[in-house]
């Protein structure tokens, strides 16, 4: 009985040297110099830590509303409409930073046959809204792919509505039409809705597998997020 007393009064007299021990430690800082001096040796830690930050916060940032995100308008997708890999871009038409990232979406799209874009128009800039539900009309009439491109050809120009749709081939009177009804005015107050609970401050923005993107992407950088990562 004495001798498991003492072992007990040991054990807890050694736990507690341990812990005082290691705040001892972390008073006098040498925990800290190890720590910056790991990091400073090993820097690729940074990296990873700040990537699974952005990870965790894009990833409570589509809680509940991924599916609703990655569900497309009818018709208003680029690449394979049944492609494996799902990329989804909040655009407007009179972004420059869209019309960029436009090009490096078809290279994408041209080096992967399993890439699937969805294209959420939200229209945010002054003049934009015409042209967004011109572009989901067209997709009424399976010239969406067609229309979109050639808006982003044609930005900047007077008759810019126009010259899309003689390109792209689009019954513009049909369009025009289509364009007032309530399942598009639904979709536009739908992806404004989406935009503002993801948090994007502006265009183009981008959901691909969980990861959350701003900004101009290049091939490369889309490509990437399309990836699991499997670390």
């Amino acid at each position: 009985m004495k001798r498991s007393l003492l072992i007990a009064v040991l054990g807890l007299s050694a736990l507690a040297a341990g812990f005082l021990g290691a705040w001892l430690f972390s008073l006098s800082g040498l925990a800290d110099r190890r720590t910056e001096s790991y990091l400073v040796e090993h820097p690729q830690i940074l990296e990873r830590m700040v990537a699974e930050l952005q990870r965790r916060q894009a990833e409570g940032r589509l809680s509940g509303v991924e599916a609703d995100v990655t569900h497309a308008f009818p018709g208003a997708v680029l690449g394979n409409p049944q492609g494996s890999k799902t990329l989804v871009e909040f655009s407007d038409y009179h972004c420059g930073y869209c019309r960029l990232s436009s090009r490096e979406v078809e290279a994408l799209i041209r080096s992967d046959p399993q890439v699937r874009v969805v294209v959420r128009e939200w229209p945010i800039f002054d003049g934009s809204e015409e042209l967004a539900r011109l572009a989901l009309a067209a997709a009424k009439q399976g010239k969406f792919a067609a229309f979109h491109r050639a808006l982003f050809d044609h930005q900047g120009d007077a008759d810019a509505i126009a010259k899309a749709a003689q390109a792209a081939g689009l019954d513009l009177a049909r369009a025009r039409k289509d364009a007032v009804g309530a399942d598009i005015t639904a979709e536009i107050e739908r992806n404004g809705e989406l935009a503002q609970r993801l948090a994007f401050s502006g265009t183009p923005s981008w959901v691909a597998n969980g990861t959350i993107l701003e900004g101009a992407q290049g091939q490369e950088a889309l490509a990437k997020a399309l990836v699991p990562d499997r670390e």
